[in-house]
């Protein structure tokens, strides 16, 4: 089977009218907001401010993810499709940002709570190359990433919550084979640009502002090679109305994403992750079913803590739970908020994809946030192994889509 042909493709020339937005659903913007604030006394209340504000950043998260309808999978599936670049622009945008603030915190231990912040470094070996593969492919059967299925979750995508449930199932499997992974193939140590090499974080930082550019410059070549369609345009209300309904220009929510990003690393310490919280949640829901999940190696030392506690007691959790309301209210703000009746090929593709994820992002430290947005941020070599890798995953999972009846972009789509 082959992907699209690369033929010139067919550019607008006349600006694109933007769809008309819908009406607000004051129904669901009430639910939202009723269910935010009850889980934010929830968890001050009972685990006290730190853990309350990261539940707030995971708020404006999913807030600002699904006002920009910000993703990887849909990124990476129009630039190996038909060279638009837009969306991997934004991404070096959000890196840039991201690492220019990582910079610095990371360099002084400064921390709002006094934990000293903890840059994402990992391992680069056989488990990261294919837990990252695996994840590529996945993301594009899946119709998200580990982001996009929390915003999607959230915005009433009813695929997406069989998307979520493969996501949990695949990261518990994951969790049971990671010591195999992890321990018994080959590796590197963690390797990172700033403490490994003798650049320091200025120097690693002029290094990747290098990249960031270079592959925004290479998406521009290739789109003047290819001539992809034009964006389309999102339903969105005019002047300062915009921040409450409708879409949000891609490099707005880059910034921003990049600032919260930044901001979990001085409250918490750590920076953005999402999938260690599946595993967490499929785990508990395992030991509840009989199976002794403290026996994996995944679950040993420290990091089985949390399968004794509340999970509103794990940063990552509260943070997910917070995206969920975020994406909520952002949907049903802008009148988007639905629930649509599901083929079965792609109830089928929205499982495969997210077990494959899932399973993918535990051998691959992390998915697109844990290991390519707070990776490279953090000056880590695994997270640029992890987006290549992904990349490489992305065009196989292109070839799998039509066997599920989902579409591609193509050269002479008049929008992508």
């Amino acid at each position: 089977m082959a992907l699209p042909s690369s033929a010139v493709g067919r550019s607008t020339d006349m600006p694109l009218q933007r769809p008309t937005l819908p009406n607000v659903q004051t129904g669901i913007v009430t639910l939202a907001l009723v269910a935010a604030i009850l889980l934010s006394f929830t968890i001050w209340n009972g685990y006290g401010t730190q853990q309350t504000v990261l539940y707030g950043i995971g708020f404006l998260l999913g807030y600002t993810l699904f006002h920009a309808r910000f993703g990887f999978t849909s990124a990476f599936r129009r630039l190996l499709s038909v060279g638009q670049g837009a969306g991997l622009r934004s991404h070096m945008l959000m890196l840039a940002v991201a690492s220019t603030l990582f910079a610095p915190i990371l360099a002084s231990g400064f921390s709002f709570f006094g934990n000293e912040p903890t840059a994402s470094v990992s391992p680069v070996g056989v488990s990261l190359v294919v837990g990252a593969l695996l994840f590529g492919i996945g993301m594009q059967l899946g119709g998200g990433c580990a982001s996009g299925t929390l915003y999607a979750v959230g915005g009433g995508s009813s695929s997406v919550l069989f998307t979520l449930f493969g996501f949990i199932t695949g990261s518990v499997i994951g969790a049971w084979h990671w010591d195999f992974w992890t321990n018994h193939t080959p590796s590197l140590p963690p390797f990172s640009l700033a403490e490994n090499t003798g650049l320091g974080y200025g120097g690693a930082l002029v290094v990747q502002l290098v990249a960031f550019a270079a592959v925004a410059w290479l998406t521009l070549w290739i789109a003047k090679k290819r001539r992809p369609p034009a964006m389309k345009p999102l339903p969105s209300a005019d002047g300062w109305k915009r921040i409450i309904r409708g879409a949000w220009p891609l490099w707005g929510a880059a910034i921003l994403l990049a600032v919260l990003n930044a901001a979990t690393l001085l409250v918490r310490g750590q920076p953005w992750g999402i999938t260690s919280a599946f595993a967490l949640w499929g785990s508990k829901i395992a030991s509840y079913l009989g199976i002794d999940v403290t026996q994996w190696a995944y679950w040993s030392g420290e990091r089985g803590a949390p399968l004794e506690a509340s999970v509103l007691a794990d940063a990552t959790s509260v943070m997910n739970f917070g995206i969920i309301l975020g994406a909520m209210l952002a949907s049903a703000a802008s009148g988007a908020f639905v629930l649509r009746k599901l083929r079965g090929k792609v109830v089928t593709a929205s499982l495969i994809g997210g077990l494959i994820m899932g399973y993918g992002a535990r051998l691959a430290y992390g998915c697109n946030i844990g290991a390519f947005f707070s990776g490279i941020a953090s000056f880590s070599l695994h997270g640029w192994v992890w987006v290549i890798m992904a990349l490489i995953g992305t065009y196989i999972g292109l070839l799998f889509r039509p066997w599920f009846g989902l579409s591609n972009p193509k050269p002479d789509d008049s929008v992508c």
